[in-house]
């Protein structure tokens, strides 16, 4: 079972250097704690629960090059790329000079991409999801090749290559994994079961069983093993110290997003341990939490915690 950690949100404090001075800490205690992995979002405004586009925002290539210098272990991806935001090869080329600063530790994490406002923002074309989703299919076959093979080309519908040249190629033996992030069960998973090393799934349980049932079904009918793609949710973490602070914590995500706050892990020590049993049992091989309210300690805390138990 391994254990990562998403950075989805910056402190405020606008003296020059202090911004990134935290993202280090918080990715240096998870590395000093076992954590296999250390994520960024892949977004240009900061997301609604967490403030919306007055909140800082740090793109996310840039931050991971900087964290490959600043690290030694852990990988480093996006949770994830959205597949409008660049063309598939250049993004082949950013991933592969991540894993080549980083000595092979980079992972490419993917997906159609949803944020309508920042698309909106940017002068970023979003067509619709079906259009999106065969962005994606093509952007990942893009990647693969460049990736693995010496000159490929490649021409489809809305990407072309040309007998590309990726030199320096990836460091990471087949090129960095690639994890394809969404739950939709026709074409997401199908896609997963046919190029992705690595799945994100969100949500509780009961919807991780039966996504994971999902993505076993796709990878037999492509004659595919299933347990060659690691399957991983995406999770906010608040450790508490009580009942009662579970409880305000819990009203105060159903305030800020609207909704139950079914598909995050809040709760006091033994409460999360519980919850990690239950969804490993329902398939989960790797868990990714992000923290937006805590600091490096609570980073260490939970890896005590969760890693010292159950890490590899």
């Amino acid at each position: 079972m391994h254990f990562g950690l998403q950075i989805p949100n910056f402190i405020t404090d606008e003296t020059p250097g202090v911004l990134f001075d935290g993202v280090v800490a918080m990715a240096t205690a998870a590395e000093e704690t076992g954590y296999d992995s250390v994520w960024v979002m892949d977004h240009f405004y900061q997301l609604p629960p967490l403030g919306g586009p007055s909140q800082p925002m740090l793109d996310s290539y840039t931050l991971l090059g900087a964290l490959a210098t600043q690290t030694s272990r852990v990988r480093l991806g996006t949770m994830v790329t959205g597949v409008t935001y660049r063309n598939p090869a250049h993004l082949a080329k950013i991933v592969t000079t991540l894993d080549i600063i980083s000595a092979g530790r980079a992972i490419l994490g993917i997906g159609a991409a949803w944020y309508d406002v920042e698309h909106e923002g940017l002068g970023f074309d979003f067509p619709p999801a079906g259009e999106r989703l065969d962005r994606l299919e093509e952007a990942l076959q893009i990647c693969r090749a460049m990736f693995t093979e010496e000159a490929p080309s490649f021409d489809g519908n809305y990407y072309r290559i040309h007998e590309v040249r990726n030199v320096p190629p990836p460091v990471h033996p087949g090129g960095p994994p690639i994890l394809i992030g969404g739950g939709g069960e026709k074409r997401t998973l199908r896609l997963v079961a046919r190029y992705a090393d690595m799945t994100n799934i969100v949500g509780d349980a009961a919807t991780v069983a039966h996504k994971v049932d999902v993505l076993h079904r796709h990878c037999e009918a492509l004659g595919r093993d299933p347990s060659e793609v690691t399957v991983s949710r995406l999770s906010t973490l608040v450790l508490t110290g009580s009942a009662e602070e579970t409880a305000s914590t819990r009203d105060f995500l159903r305030q800020v997003t609207g909704e139950e706050p079914t598909t995050s892990d809040i709760g006091m020590p033994d409460v999360l341990v519980a919850r990690v049993e239950e969804l490993a049992a329902a398939g989960v091989e790797y868990f990714i939490f992000n923290m937006p309210t805590g600091s490096p300690d609570t980073v260490r805390q939970v890896g005590e915690l969760l890693i010292d138990r159950f890490g590899d």
